[in-house]
């Protein structure tokens, strides 16, 4: 969210040059920056022989340990919601009657269709959510996408 608009949505659809111009110099002095810390930390990693950085140091914690585990929360919980509807589809699907129970079928069948079941899924809402996405981009703008 802090990123900002992309300079195409900024000229064509806010119809606001200076801000691009704003925006463009921000990203390019990013770069330049970025480009100094890779010449620095070459020049630090020369010079420093030993660790006194690690990755289970107080140092660490302090500053990365916030985002660290924000990240890996967020990532527990998407795994948990992902993997759950992957394990349990079967269930599922015959529970709202996209399929009829596992009883009645051979295992081809099951598979055959509880793929068309996700299959489905996908291209009623993963797929035009895509194209709507990638369609509107410029139009709407990043952020209220």
């Amino acid at each position: 969210m802090k990123m900002p608009e992309t300079a195409r949505y900024t000229t064509l659809v806010a119809n606001n040059e200076k801000q691009v111009r704003e925006d463009m110099s921000k990203v390019l002095a990013e770069f330049k920056q970025l480009e100094e810390v890779k010449v620095e930390k070459v020049r630090v990693i020369a010079e420093v022989s030993g660790d006194k950085f690690g990755l289970f140091t107080p140092e660490f914690l302090k500053r990365h340990g916030l985002h660290l585990l924000a990240t890996t929360s967020t990532w527990f919980l998407l795994d948990i919601a992902y993997y759950s509807q992957n394990l349990f589809q079967k269930d599922i699907f015959t529970g709202i009657h996209w399929i009829p129970p596992a009883a009645t079928m051979n295992a081809i069948h099951e598979v055959f269709k509880g793929a068309r079941a996700q299959t489905i899924i996908a291209l009623c809402g993963t797929v035009p959510g895509y194209w709507v996405t990638v369609a509107l981009i410029d139009k709407i703008g990043r952020k209220k996408i």
